[in-house]
């Protein structure tokens, strides 16, 4: 933060299919374990990323300052980072590279980390609450221990007083209030309430945006922490669910002979 109390804010956003597409709009490719996107189907800014960018924007708007948004790419990446741009962000990079494919959680978290580090100066970082595609929830918390900076998570709020942040963030039973220092890390959750829809300036804006794209040399990613050799987690099947059901009547002379099928049935179910 500069003397005059503006904000330096990186973003760390995920295009991802759809979460309202219907059902029926799904594949998935079972020897591969992967979605297969449906044609004409463009991906979206995954929901809680949309609530970091407005928090960011709120930010910006009250103290000044610059939003960065980051990614990693894929074909549909750029038309995902034009609405950052579109709803007010000031610019962008795309973390595109063969060595990045089949990243899990941490090693997205490691590329992040590295492509923050070479943006170099920061007060605040921002993602959402978790992707709505996968829904781990670890990216943040990850990339904070990485860098060694406060993490909030689920926060609902978000607000600088005195140089520090103050946020306000979801719990079972209600919420709590920090104080946290600057830099920090900062995940936002859905209580904070909607995200603003571009406006048609933004919007001609973002059309003639241009995104640098960085590889695993160009932010000093290490190989050992990226890519599917690096996973921690290993996918075994990935399908789609039958809600297909049978029903079968048991039928006896009286209640208690019905009972005791019933029980011999159960039993006989294979767990």
């Amino acid at each position: 933060m500069d003397k005059g109390g503006k904000m330096e804010i990186i973003v760390c956003i995920k295009p991802i299919l759809d979460p309202e597409l219907p059902p029926a709009k799904f594949a998935v490719d079972g020897k591969k374990n992967q979605v297969i996107p449906p044609e004409g189907m463009p991906f979206v800014m995954s929901p809680y990323d949309t609530l970091a960018v407005e928090a960011a924007l709120r930010l910006k708007e009250a103290k000044g300052g610059k939003v960065t948004v980051l990614t990693l790419g894929t074909k549909f990446t750029e038309d995902v980072m034009r609405k950052a741009i579109a709803m007010g962000a000031d610019e962008g990079f795309i973390l595109s590279d063969p060595a990045f494919e089949g990243s899990d959680g941490f090693a997205t978290a490691h590329i992040l980390t590295q492509a923050v580090k070479k943006i170099g100066t920061f007060d605040l970082i921002l993602c959402g609450r978790q992707a709505a595609d996968w829904d781990a929830g670890i990216v943040g918390s990850v990339m904070a221990e990485y860098l060694g900076i406060p993490v909030v998570i689920r926060a609902k709020s978000i607000d600088v007083q005195d140089g520090k942040l103050k946020v306000e963030r979801v719990v079972a039973n209600g919420s709590e209030v920090f104080e946290v220092p600057i830099p920090a890390l900062v995940t936002m959750s859905s209580e904070m309430g909607q995200a603003r829809i571009p406006a048609g300036r933004g919007i001609i804006i973002a059309a003639k945006k241009q995104f640098p794209k960085w590889g695993a040399a160009d932010v000093g990613a290490e190989a050992s922490k990226t890519g599917s050799a690096s996973v921690r987690n290993s996918l075994v099947k990935l399908f789609i669910p039958s809600y297909q059901r049978t029903c079968e009547i048991v039928n006896g002379k009286d209640p208690a002979e019905a009972a005791a099928m019933l029980v011999e049935k159960i039993l006989a179910i294979k767990p």
